[in-house]
């Protein structure tokens, strides 16, 4: 697997933009990752993307917790939509999401930061409700601080 497994040593050294960090039974996980912060940056997202490395992925920032939802409109890979809470603790998983479908995929709960990576990944790692994501900017109270 291309994601890789920290001690809680490096972790601690590695808190950047472009890294996101996930933790829970499973152990650690990094992703390599883009954020997007704005109406524009959300709306588009992984529109268009035809390939991803498995040790990428997109951050969705919302500047409040809200029930969010997504769909895969002119995404043309199988992801994994990962939502998590504003303190960066998953609450819901929406595993596979198939390429195109409109669907709508809701957050399950408020919801401020969604993580995707590469269908199937979540389930293959053990990401589910309860992992932690550390990442810069989750805050003011995160689960897994910087």
């Amino acid at each position: 697997m291309l994601l890789s497994a920290a001690t809680g040593a490096q972790a601690q050294g590695a808190c950047a933009e472009d890294t996101i960090w996930l933790r829970g039974d499973f152990g650690q996980a990094r992703f390599g990752i883009d954020v997007v912060d704005t109406p524009e940056g959300r709306a588009r997202g992984l529109m268009f993307v035809e390939e991803m490395p498995r040790s990428r992925g997109m951050l969705f920032v919302y500047p409040d917790e809200a029930p969010v939802s997504f769909w895969m409109r002119n995404t043309l890979i199988p992801l994994d939509i990962i939502y998590a809470d504003g303190d960066g603790v998953v609450i819901n998983v929406a595993a596979e999401a198939i390429p195109g479908d409109e669907t709508p995929l809701p957050s399950g709960g408020p919801a401020q930061y969604v993580l995707e990576i590469n269908g199937g990944l979540a389930e293959a790692m053990g990401i589910g409700p309860g992992t932690q994501m550390r990442h810069p900017v989750i805050g003011p109270t995160p689960a897994w601080p910087c």
